[in-house]
């Protein structure tokens, strides 16, 4: 009898290196262990990763890259959205998420899976991203979430693959981490105390850089193009470029709280250097570029745009609607940044731009006007104050008192 297919979202971790042991082994599927790469893994993790699933007793293995996509469909109208989740966190585990369960999905359905699993828990956001993700994209099949349907512990899982003579080193370390393209995660040890910080320690990339240093990012249309004068057409390099740089500073260190999907509040710690000088430099551009009202408006959409990412919505029709006016307010973001580095900071220092409208021939902010006449400040000054007088010629009594 033809066995029935499962794909498994393998990311070489203990859960879902027992997901595939224990559904080859102990429930007869063909299991396809498939990573889904958003830029996180290294050529030698990936090598790893496709030896073990063939340990486990996967029938395949495949990589799927989907970096490109990740920052052409998300990445980019994060940046031009300037998303920050509660203004501190740039969303990095979250929307890579989406994409890894896209992926999965699509090569699910074009194998003819009976069934797709993963290896989230039941306490976490990534049950509800790759659940959701699932039951929109192919829900004729079958959810697997042995983890979290059977509640294992980790020792059990651990037992059960060294029985079986797999015997990969899961010791239980005191901080996890998820690194991706668009920062690093931290989770446990401090975090999981409300009073406490980070140390050095914690963080996978040490700051080896002192003094300051200069830093040039330049923007067309909203999107990151050179750094230090360098052009880059592969836009993904322009991010590793600038996360070199600003990592050896320590720059985009931070804790973040919020609040879950499902419903409890949540801690991590995240480093992302990239994501913080491209969003703190972009975000000055637009101060030149924009109208007051486009960056009104694009603050407010751009809010929820991060919201829904976050909250597993980036299959909502109305993402599409909000992409479209990020994109479309990107026309005149054009010029170069200059921001000053400094060991765990950094600062905004000036803008080179075609389109910038500081410049223009109507006046200078506190220097001199050219577009009116002082009679027309005066008036203009008065029709503007003229709510303000009405309501107070009624009102009085409720003037501040000297």
């Amino acid at each position: 009898m033809e066995k029935k297919k499962v794909v498994v979202a393998f990311s070489g971790g203990l859960d879902t290196s027992y997901t595939v042991m224990y559904l080859a082994r102990e429930m007869g599927y063909e299991v396809h262990a498939v990573c889904a790469d958003t830029g996180g893994f290294s050529p030698a993790q990936l090598k790893t990763n496709e030896e073990n699933a063939y340990k486990l007793g996967a029938t395949k293995y495949v990589t799927l890259d989907v970096t490109r996509e990740y920052y052409d469909k998300s990445l980019k109208y994060m940046v031009w959205g300037n998303v920050l989740r509660n203004g501190t966190y740039p969303i990095s585990v979250s929307s890579e998420r989406i994409f890894q369960g896209m992926a999965i999905a699509r090569y699910a359905k074009s194998i003819g899976a009976a069934a797709i699993a993963h290896g989230s828990t039941g306490a976490g956001n990534d049950q509800v991203r790759f659940d959701m993700t699932f039951l929109v994209m192919c829900p004729e099949m079958e959810i697997i979430t042995l983890t979290r349907d059977r509640n294992l512990s980790r020792k059990e899982e651990v037992d059960y693959l060294n029985a079986h003579g797999f015997h990969a080193d899961f010791t239980k370390l005191k901080y996890s981490y998820n690194v991706g393209i668009w920062g690093t995660s931290i989770c446990g040890g401090e975090i999981l105390d409300s009073t406490q910080g980070l140390p050095e320690s914690a963080y996978l990339k040490q700051v080896s850089a002192s003094g300051n240093e200069i830093l040039s990012l330049g923007f067309e249309k909203g999107e990151l193009c050179s750094v230090n004068g360098k052009a880059y057409e592969d836009k993904i390099a322009a991010i590793q470029a600038v996360e070199e740089t600003g990592a050896r500073y320590g720059i985009g260190r931070d804790m973040h709280v919020g609040d879950t999907i499902i419903g409890i509040k949540g801690r991590v710690g995240f480093e992302a250097a990239a994501p913080m000088l491209i969003i703190g430099a972009h975000k000055f551009l637009e101060k030149f570029t924009l109208s007051k009202w486009q960056q009104y408006w694009k603050d407010q959409v751009a809010n929820w745009y991060g919201m829904f990412l976050h909250e597993s919505q980036y299959l909502e029709p109305v993402m599409r609607d909000i992409e479209a006016m990020l994109e479309s307010s990107q026309r005149n973001v054009n010029g170069t940044v200059t921001l000053e580095l400094r060991p765990y900071g950094f600062s905004t220092v000036g803008v080179d731009s075609p389109d910038d409208l500081v410049k223009n021939k109507l006046g200078e902010y506190g220097e001199g006007a050219k577009g009116w006449t002082s009679e027309e400040a005066k008036g203009f000054i008065k029709v503007t104050s003229t709510a303000l007088r009405a309501y107070y010629l009624n009102h009085p009594e409720e003037l501040p008192d000297d």
